[in-house]
């Protein structure tokens, strides 16, 4: 496996310095500007271009996972990484629905926003749907659709197949293009039948949910190409162990990132997202090292 050694001072730098995303961010690129088949876009020619947060609402995740308070928003938390993309989901009911605008007005800077159909828990509802199927008109850099956890524990989905189908013609601009349906597959999931709801969806986030798994993470990741040949695929990596509630090891987070790095440079996957925003403002020597080496590796060309 590839490694990038950060130096203690390189650490230190982006720690406590910050990583400057803003002079040479690329501009939000317009949803129709992606083509069939869903690639990256054509400018995304470096690491940070394809590097995501997930985010939603400040403090979302504050009672139930035992980390400490945050306040700091999924924008706030975007540009103090040195992250140029975003996955927006809603989580207990935040944000409202009346506050999506708002929260699309906040992230517009950034390169592309892809916001929940399926929400934290599995959540949804047909309203919401409609409303988040309809922000790409208004909001150009809303460029895709995700579902959160989506397979119940048994296999089955949140919605049928014939929902998944009705998306597909929600899903077109006025352009002719469809934007990409994102879907959230865990490794504890990879037994399970999913493969005909998988066949609607246009992109997979893999994520391992306890972290002493991540130990079986590359033949888990090979496992689901076998599952999923043709999808594209990101890597999701926690910043805390959310499966554990509790800290995640600085060891294990650095296996997953650095896994993450060589399949991003082999092809085999396009992106990597961190998980989550709630949690880059409460000290943690997993976001510094994160960070630091975004710092490190974000300006590097990826073919």
């Amino acid at each position: 496996m590839k490694r990038t050694v950060l130096s203690r001072r390189s650490v230190l730098q982006a720690a406590v310095g910050g990583t400057a995303l803003l002079a040479g961010a690329p501009a939000a690129r317009p949803a129709e500007g992606l083509s069939g088949g869903f690639p990256c876009l054509p400018a995304d020619g470096t690491v940070r271009d394809r590097l995501w947060i997930w985010g939603g609402a400040p403090g979302a995740t504050n009672d139930e996972w035992g980390h400490a308070p945050s306040r700091m928003t999924a924008a706030e938390a975007a540009f103090y990484m040195g992250i140029s993309n975003l996955f927006l989901i809603r989580h207990k009911g935040r944000p409202a629905l009346e506050e999506y605008d708002q929260y699309a007005i906040a992230l517009s800077p950034l390169k592309r926003v892809v916001w929940a159909l399926v929400e934290s828990g599995g959540e949804t509802d047909p309203e919401r749907r409609d409303f988040v199927l309809q922000m790409p008109a208004r909001f150009p850099n809303v460029s895709g659709f995700i579902m959160d956890d989506y397979f119940k524990t048994d296999g089955t989905a949140q919605l049928t197949l014939d929902e998944l189908k009705e998306l597909e013609q929600k899903r077109k601009t006025a352009g002719g293009h469809t934007l990409p349906l994102y879907v959230v597959v865990y490794t504890h999931q990879l037994g399970l039948p999913i493969r005909d709801h998988l066949q609607h969806c246009d992109k997979i986030t893999f994520w391992t949910w306890k972290s002493e798994d991540l130990a079986n993470l590359e033949r888990n990741f090979a496992r689901l190409e076998q599952i999923a040949p043709d999808h594209p695929k990101l890597l999701g990596c926690y910043l805390w162990d959310f499966g554990n509630k509790a800290p995640m090891p600085l060891d294990r987070m650095q296996r997953q990132i650095e896994f993450g790095y060589t399949l991003l440079e082999a092809g085999r996957i396009e992106g990597m997202i961190f998980l989550e925003h709630g949690v880059c403002d409460i000290g943690l020597d997993t976001v510094n090292w994160t960070k630091a080496w975004i710092a490190e590796v974000g300006e590097k060309s990826i073919l």
